[in-house]
């Protein structure tokens, strides 16, 4: 199991734009990290792209996806230091981050 630690965002630089392969990993790392769906990860969660701020992928409007029991998963991402990050919305619709290096995730 992957362990997530949780980080203030000050402490984070984004990435402006998200090349293809890197779009692919996160991909990966949510369809693994949800537990490989059978219907695949774009049935089960639905992503989009964006470059709004930062470059993620985002849960597209109307999906709910609970981590935790009470955590909404907002958007992934990856840092300038290839760390790849969980933006949450905690049950006082608070926004937390939570991060893993890429190099965890490529390991494995």
């Amino acid at each position: 199991m992957i362990k997530l630690n949780t980080v203030t965002v000050d402490k984070l630089t984004f990435k402006k734009k998200l090349t293809m392969i890197e779009q692919f990993s996160l991909k990966d790392f949510l369809f693994r990290w949800v537990g490989e769906p059978a219907e695949g990860l774009d049935d089960f969660l639905p992503l989009e792209y964006t470059e709004c701020v930062f470059a993620k992928l985002e849960v597209k409007q109307g999906v709910a996806f609970l981590i935790n029991g009470d955590e909404h998963l907002r958007y992934a991402t990856i840092t300038e230091e290839n760390q790849i990050v969980i933006g949450l919305l905690d049950s006082n619709n608070e926004l937390k981050h939570k991060i893993i290096s890429l190099g965890d995730v490529l390991k494995r």
